[in-house]
């Protein structure tokens, strides 16, 4: 037994409250290296003649990377305190590992073992449980639909009629979306995350001059407050871009240090190193990247502070809008989230606040800041596997547990799951505009945990290199989108919508994988039900014994997805094995 290997922390993603009742319990072990773990618990006060009174409760291997299998495990304690440690067993010998160390046998002093200290409610992090159920679908405003024209920046190109640019405009408009409310109703999202709509310089928007105001060409106040009225109508939800890590070069402050340099008021609202203020060829000054034209706010001043969480409460409270998401999240204090956190869930308690952190983002998720961060290394495992083909299946099914494990299950299931965005190329250029793949990438986003999000135009079709690339005009020509593939992902929308277990409410765990065939297997489990999924990225067709993946004790059925929606077939136990095409996918339910 590798007993280095062996690790637990009492706290994090480790040990916590999944809710008011229950605690959520995991344990890392080398891979294939113990047979068994069983978690012995107790609590602390509860003595009969001198006998801590403990129980014994076996805990199930809940996925596997390539060095390092997870074991996992729920208890709901009486009294909600809990004192426990791991029995550790393999063929030859078995172990107590607790926080004292590993034992032969059970300690009898408590003090040794692993303490979780209360269960207090207000620690469980509750994040908005609609966000559970919900379909987000991303829209960059300048670039989905131009209704008014007059509204148009000057110099406004025809819809469409050339390749976006880092400084054109096309026009897109508030109205633009409104009108197109039974499209998106259609396809069946019922969430809307915008890009920014703040008065800008810019086509994106992310280089604000004023956070109090729409910016003209996508219309005025009175027209937002009725896009989110008619889309909450439609039981749609809409998420606004907040870009605070940054302001624009024409924000007024930065522009009245520019004027006045050191002898402006707003010097401290920003980070500057010297004066006079320089741009080139670097600034002088704190930026997003080397942007000159995105320069730091210093959210550690309190007129800052105070100036961006009036703008966070007014959205909530004036327009009724339904989240936050935090452009450059990672790079801003935490004092300052924990403000914002205090002031977003006092104007409205169930909005979403979602960080923009491309890494390990634990320390923004203990439940005093985010709700759940933009998974970007969910996006970046699916597009490698399935898209370009550049890890093997094993791989895949490693960095997609180890993801799993990363945090607690409350946060999984709003985890903000997206293919592409306005930051990357289109999913479909990712796969060299091989569609079957993409319908895969679907597949796994949409039965997978967490919130998923499809950037707009990708469900017709629409391809896209690096920024500026991925933010062409929306396609609404039907003859020119894929609508095959926008009806596939409807199918998949209905499916996730309407049956728990395919959608955010079952337990998912890899239960086989083949580096060969490019091949991976998963499943999604309940107390009733258990979908099977199998999904084929490699070239060649292979064969697969259905029945060495499932119980072939119980009855299995097949799902066929079709333009009906989804079909059941019994399945015929002769075809074992079965014959798996390339690209292709395979569902089963038993």
């Amino acid at each position: 037994m590798h007993k280095e290997a062996i690790y637990h922390r009492p706290k994090n993603n480790f040990a916590y409250a999944y809710d008011c009742d229950t605690l959520h319990i995991f344990l890392q072990t080398k891979k294939s290296d113990i047979q068994s773990i069983d978690l012995i618990h107790g609590d602390p006060y509860d003595w009969i003649d001198g006998q801590w009174q403990t129980t014994i409760k076996p805990m199930e291997k809940s996925g596997s990377t390539h060095f390092h299998d997870f074991w996992f495990t729920q208890v709901k304690p009486t009294f909600r305190r809990m004192r426990y440690a791991f029995i550790c067993s393999d063929d030859e010998e078995s172990y107590i590992y607790s926080e004292g160390g590993f034992f032969t046998h059970p300690p009898k002093d408590i003090a040794h073992y692993f303490c979780f200290p209360y269960l207090n409610k207000t620690d469980v992090f509750n994040p908005p449980d609609w966000v559970k159920k919900t379909i987000w679908y991303q829209i960059f405003p300048e670039r989905f639909a131009n209704d008014n024209e007059k509204l148009n920046p000057k110099g406004s190109l025809p819809w469409n009629s050339t390749c976006p640019s880092p400084t054109n405009f096309f026009g897109g408009d508030f109205q633009g979306i409104i009108n197109h409310l039974d499209y998106l109703e259609a396809l069946g999202i019922n969430g809307i995350y915008l890009t920014p709509i703040f008065k800008a310089h810019s086509n994106h928007k992310y280089d604000t001059i004023d956070y109090m105001e729409i910016d003209p060409q996508f219309g005025d106040k009175k027209l937002f407050r009725e896009l989110v009225k008619k889309c909450h109508q439609r039981g749609i939800k809409i998420m606004l871009d907040a870009v605070f890590n940054h302001s624009g070069f024409y924000f007024p402050p930065f522009q009245d240090v520019l004027e006045k340099q050191e002898q402006s008021s707003y010097t401290d609202w920003f980070h500057i190193k010297d004066f006079p203020i320089r741009t080139e060829p670097v600034p002088n000054y704190d930026t997003f990247a080397f942007v000159s034209t995105m320069p730091k706010l210093n959210t550690e001043n309190a007129a800052v502070r105070n100036y961006l969480l009036q703008v966070a409460r007014y959205w909530i409270k004036e327009f009724d809008i339904d989240g936050w998401r935090l452009d450059v999240a990672n790079e801003i204090d935490h004092s300052f989230w924990r403000d914002f956190r205090r002031t977003v869930k006092e104007a409205k308690p169930d909005a979403y606040i979602l960080g923009e952190i491309w890494h390990d983002s634990m320390p923004w998720l203990h439940g005093d800041q985010f709700d759940a961060v933009m998974n970007y290394p969910f996006t970046n495992s699916v597009i490698d596997f399935f898209g370009k083909n550049e890890i093997k299946a094993s791989d895949f099914t490693a960095s997609i547990s180890t993801l799993l494990h990363m945090y607690p299950r409350n946060i999984n299931e709003v985890a903000f799951n997206l293919l592409d965005s306005h930051d990357t190329p289109r999913v479909l250029t990712l796969a060299n505009g091989n569609v079957e793949k993409v319908k895969l990438m679907y597949l796994f986003q949409l039965s997978f945990a967490g919130t998923p999000c499809i950037y707009y135009g990708d469900e017709i079709g629409m391809q896209g290199g690096e920024d500026p690339g991925c933010r062409s005009c929306m396609e609404w020509n039907t003859n020119r989108q894929n609508l095959e593939l926008f009806q596939f992902i409807q199918t998949l929308i209905t499916l996730r919508k309407t049956d728990p277990l395919f959608g955010n409410y079952g337990n998912f765990r890899f239960i086989y994988d083949d580096n060969e065939a490019n091949l991976i297997c998963y499943e999604k489990r309940n107390i009733n039900r258990c979908l099977v999924f199998i999904l084929h990225a490699g070239k060649m067709k292979t064969k697969l014994s259905i029945h060495s993946i499932m119980d072939e004790t119980k009855s299995i059925s097949e799902w066929f997805l079709s333009k009906q929606g989804m079909i059941r077939k019994a399945l015929d136990s002769k075809t074992d094995p079965l014959i798996i095409q390339p690209l292709s996918y395979r569902i089963f339910e038993m």
